[in-house]
């Protein structure tokens, strides 16, 4: 499972991660290129982290 989060939803995305999956979550910034193509989750505001699991 992966989750984009801007700089604003990044809080909420952790908190969704972990109940959704019950594990630990790894958040990692994204690339200057990956953030081009790459929306928030959340909204529609550019992505700036990916969380994930490993």
């Amino acid at each position: 499972m992966k989750k984009f989060s801007c700089e604003t939803h990044i809080d909420h995305a952790l908190d969704m991660f972990v109940a959704e999956t019950e594990e630990f979550p790894i958040m990692d910034k994204l690339t200057e290129e990956e953030k081009l193509s790459t929306k928030c989750s959340y909204c529609e505001e550019q992505a700036t982290y990916i969380v994930s699991s490993k």
